[in-house]
């Protein structure tokens, strides 16, 4: 059997402290969650998200993504 990777946004505030609401599904490929975002960037940023980072099994891939504000 063979572990599928797992991909997920970490979702911070203006701070750079990860929040808890709204959180970000998980997904198989890292196109997905990239679509996700995408997606979803305004409806984030009107909760307080500023920034979101792709991770991969728990570890950052990349660098931070700013959200614009609304």
């Amino acid at each position: 059997m063979s572990v599928r990777p797992r991909w997920r946004w970490r979702l911070a505030d203006a701070s750079g402290a990860a929040l808890e609401r709204p959180t970000s599904p998980v997904f198989l490929a890292r196109f997905d969650a990239e679509q996700w975002l995408g997606e979803h960037w305004r409806g984030l940023a009107a909760q307080g998200v500023r920034s979101a980072t792709v991770e991969h099994d728990g570890q950052p891939q990349g660098t931070p993504i700013e959200l614009p504000t609304p």
